[in-house]
C-alpha cells in the first residue's frame, strides 16, 4: 500500500497567491517546450441527459509529477466536477487527488499570464476584461502580476455584473478598474485584451485592435466557439497552448481555416517553445499577438504539484491509501477463490 494525499477545495483555496501559480505554470510550460509530453483534452458528449465529460494530462519529468484533469459536467445536475489525480513521475505512484474546482480559475489564470508576459509589450499597461466570471476572476489577478497594469477597463452583457467585477477589483489592484457599456470601450486603447465567455459569436471586431495589442482568449475550446473572430486570427502572430489542439478543437481557429483566411502555418509556435526560447514571442512593437488557450493539462499537473508541496509544509489534508497492482490484481472471487 502507498499512501496519498488528499485535498478538498477549501483547503486548496487561498493556498497559493496567483504570483505563485504563475511561477509554478510558466516551469511547466517550459518543460513542455523542451519535449516533455502533453496532449489535448479528450470531450465525450452524451444526451438524454446532456452532459460532457472530459480529461487531459501531462507529464512535467523536472517537476517530478505527471497526472492530469478529469471532469464531468451537466448530466442533469446542472453542475460540474473536478477531479486532478497527481502520480511521482519517477516510480509512477500516486502523491495526491485533489478537488480541482478553487484552483481552475488561478491556473487557467496563470497560463494566460504566462502568455502576456511573453507575447505582451513590455510597457503595456492598458488591459481589458471581456467576461466577468471566475475564469475573468481568475486571468486578472494572475495577469495583473506580470505587468504593472495602470488602467483595467471591464465589460461583460450584465451591467451589475460588470460593475461589482470592477468594484471589487478596484480595491484589490493599483490599477484603476472601471466597467464599460461595451466591448468595443473596453478594447479601444487596450494594450491587452483577455477574452474569458462562453460566447459562440465574436465578442469584438478583428479590426477594432490598435497594432501592438496582445490578445489573450481563454474560452476557445469548442468547435463552435467564436469568441474572437476570423479577422483576429488572421492578423495576428498566433500561439495556442499546444500546436496540435488549434486544429483540434480552437473554434476560431478552425473557422479561419475554413474560410480560406489562412492555412495551418499560421500557428507561430506553441506557449511551450515560446517560454523554452525555441520561437520567438513578440518581435515588434506593433505587431498583434493571440494565445489561444483551450485548457491543458501542463498548467494542472504544474499546478497541482505546487499545492501539493503547499499543503506539505502546512500540514494539510487527508490520507487515503491505494494497493499496488502486484497486490491487487489477485483475479479473486468475493470468497476468496
Amino acid at each position: 500500500m502507498t499512501d496519498a494525499l488528499f485535498l478538498t477545495s477549501d483547503e486548496i483555496d487561498g493556498l497559493a497567491t496567483p504570483a505563485e501559480y504563475v511561477e509554478a505554470v510558466r516551469d511547466g510550460y517550459q518543460q513542455v517546450g523542451d519535449g516533455a509530453p502533453a496532449h489535448p483534452r479528450q470531450k465525450f458528449h452524451r444526451t438524454e441527459p446532456d452532459g460532457m465529460f472530459t480529461s487531459y494530462a501531462a507529464v512535467l519529468p523536472e517537476t517530478g509529477a505527471m497526472g492530469g484533469y478529469m471532469y464531468g459536467a451537466g448530466f442533469g445536475a446542472g453542475d460540474a466536477w473536478f477531479v486532478t489525480p497527481l502520480f511521482d513521475a519517477e516510480n509512477g505512484e500516486p502523491l495526491a487527488l485533489l478537488d480541482g474546482a478553487s484552483m481552475n480559475p488561478f491556473k487557467t489564470g496563470a497560463a494566460g499570464a504566462v502568455a502576456v508576459d511573453e507575447l505582451a509589450r513590455d510597457d503595456a499597461t492598458t488591459l481589458a476584461v471581456i467576461g466577468s466570471g471566475s475564469q475573468a476572476r481568475g486571468q486578472l489577478h494572475t495577469t495583473a502580476t506580470v505587468r504593472a497594469f495602470e488602467a483595467v477597463r471591464v465589460y461583460s452583457p450584465t451591467r451589475q455584473n460588470r460593475e461589482a467585477f470592477a468594484d471589487d477589483f478596484d480595491q484589490r489592484l493599483e490599477a484603476t478598474v472601471t466597467a464599460t457599456d461595451s466591448s468595443a470601450d473596453a478594447i479601444d486603447g487596450a494594450d491587452v485584451v483577455v477574452t474569458a465567455t462562453k460566447s459562440t459569436e465574436p465578442v469584438f471586431g478583428g479590426d477594432d485592435l490598435e497594432p501592438g495589442t496582445h490578445v489573450t482568449a481563454m474560452g476557445q475550446y469548442e468547435e463552435e466557439s467564436h469568441e474572437i473572430d476570423v479577422r483576429t486570427v488572421e492578423r495576428a502572430t498566433y500561439v495556442p497552448d499546444l500546436r496540435e489542439r488549434a486544429t483540434f478543437d480552437a473554434g476560431a481557429f478552425l473557422a479561419a481555416l475554413e474560410e480560406g483566411a489562412i492555412t495551418e502555418d499560421h500557428v507561430h509556435a506553441e506557449l511551450g517553445e515560446v517560454v523554452a526560447g525555441h520561437a520567438p514571442g513578440r518581435t515588434s512593437d506593433d505587431e498583434i499577438t493571440v494565445f489561444d488557450s483551450g485548457g491543458t493539462g501542463i498548467e494542472t499537473v504544474a499546478a497541482a504539484h505546487m499545492l501539493y508541496e503547499r499543503a506539505r509544509e502546512q500540514d494539510l489534508g487527508s490520507t487515503i491509501s491505494f494497493a499496488p497492482a502486484s497486490e491487487a490484481l489477485t483475479g479473486r472471487l468475493p470468497d476468496g477463490s
